[in-house]
């Protein structure tokens, strides 16, 4: 595993802040000087690697290369040919582990494999000291968020979860619309996606089908034990990846751990929820192999301080929540959004409804920081800076509440559930009124495999 560094030892990273704090305690050196005309100094740039970069993770990577992109990892090289193509000079590995125990000069990776991966690869490089970038929903399941935030917290990284709208204008002004009490206080929300088929353009990933039975060859270009990781063996197929994988129980998240933390992400923050106290759910035909091809997930958050509680409802599969009568005629709620009720009004999206009540109220100052830049808010919180605004101590308790939703469409547990709703007791991560429906707060993994 992990080779201990000599107590003398001083990492590159120790070696460069320690550097720039002292020349900083004599001197500042203007760049112009240095012959830089404002470019960072190469002393100063991280060591990036990827880890995951055939899809999300390419973009992810063309969004940090004003860094030194220095390793790149995928379990298939024909998929991620693109992007080792556009980094020659990045070494190229298929395994993370590998990659991140013999490459020691890197600083920070990005993952964005798969969701069964997410916990581990982000776990590994968190252990050896590296800050790091994880895609959304950030982990697999409940427990995985949990222990990664902890993780994080423990080594002091620099972290960020890949909700990019965290980072925009218009989840600042929704925070600050709801905080000035745009529209009183605010009792239900609800959430909804076309995914993961919105009926126009066909099926983003398929959902509600069985496991195939063919077992065509494996190609050449990829690891497939690799790519399998810590989840059940089943043979290779296409029916998986890439992308395909979002539906599928063993690998993905849904449609909800797919969109959720996008969308939970403006209301969490807007009006400060924390932990719910129970959550259920309905859906179409639920089976033991994919999500199903459309759901309900409601979950209630109790009240925090002089915030009443609120019932927060999720949509997939291109459900949504009845057309509000005071939303005017020829507006459209759209195949993806959120609507906030108040007691003086509603926002969908960020439009106050109705006309009257926007007409009469007068926009607040903007009072919340504006960001840097997602991308950029790790960058800078990787050498030093503040943390960025999806920090795992903010992503991980987001993600929890994502994936608890996922529980509650178990095809083990619907039966139960149409008896009664799940009461979750936050702090101690645990189901308390149905014991079995705990085993789906935390993974079994493949031999070989742990966090």
């Amino acid at each position: 595993m992990k080779n201990e560094p000599h107590p003398n030892h001083l990492s590159r990273r120790q070696f460069v802040r320690g550097a720039t704090a002292v020349t900083a305690a004599f001197s500042v050196v203007p760049g112009h000087v240095l012959g830089l005309n404002g470019a960072t100094p190469p002393s100063e740039k991280l060591n990036i690697a990827g880890i995951g970069v055939g899809g999300q993770g390419g973009s992810d990577i063309n969004n940090v290369s004003s860094e030194n992109i220095v390793a790149l990892c995928d379990v298939d090289w024909q998929h991620a040919a693109g992007i080792f193509g556009h980094y020659p000079n990045a070494r190229k590995w298929k395994d993370y582990r590998k990659m991140l125990d013999e490459q020691k000069e890197i600083d920070a990776v990005v993952v964005a494999t798969p969701d069964h991966l997410h916990a581990f690869a982000s776990m590994w490089a968190i252990k050896l000291g590296k800050h790091a970038y994880c895609e959304k929903p950030l982990t697999h399941s409940v427990y995985e968020a949990r222990v990664l935030a902890e993780a994080a917290r423990e080594h002091k990284v620099a972290t960020q979860m890949g909700n990019q709208g965290q980072a925009s204008e218009e989840t600042r002004r929704l925070c600050e619309f709801v905080w000035d009490g745009a529209i009183g206080p605010v009792r239900e929300a609800h959430i909804w996606t076309d995914r993961p088929c919105n009926g126009l353009f066909g099926e983003y990933w398929p959902q509600g089908v069985d496991r195939p039975k063919d077992t065509p060859p494996v190609p050449d270009t990829l690891d497939w034990d690799l790519w399998l990781g810590p989840a059940p063996y089943r043979p290779y197929h296409p029916a998986y990846l890439p992308f395909k994988w979002r539906g599928w129980w063993d690998f993905g998240t849904g449609a909800l751990g797919d969109i959720g933390c996008h969308a939970f992400d403006p209301v969490f923050r807007a009006l400060k929820l924390g932990q719910p106290t129970s959550v259920e759910a309905s859906s179409t035909r639920v089976n033991e192999e994919t999500f199903p091809l459309a759901s309900m997930v409601t979950y209630h958050f109790p009240a925090r301080g002089e915030r009443p509680p609120v019932k927060l409802t999720w949509y997939d599969g291109n459900l949504r929540p009845p057309r509000p009568a005071e939303l005017a005629e020829g507006e459209a709620m759209g195949p993806n959004g959120r609507l906030l009720v108040g007691d003086r009004g509603m926002i969908l999206n960020n439009l106050i409804i109705p006309e009257s009540r926007r007409k009469e109220y007068q926009e607040p100052p903007k009072t919340i920081p504006r960001s840097i830049g997602h991308y950029k808010e790790w960058i800078e919180a990787c050498k030093g800076g503040k943390p960025g605004g999806s920090n795992f101590d903010f992503a991980g308790p987001l993600a929890e509440v994502v994936l608890l939703g996922n529980i509650a469409l178990r095809v083990h547990l619907r039966e139960q559930l149409t008896r009664r709703r799940l009461l979750w007791d936050g702090p101690n991560m645990k189901i308390t009124n149905l014991a079995e429906a705990n085993e789906y707060v935390r993974n079994e993994y493949r031999q070989g495999w742990s966090l």
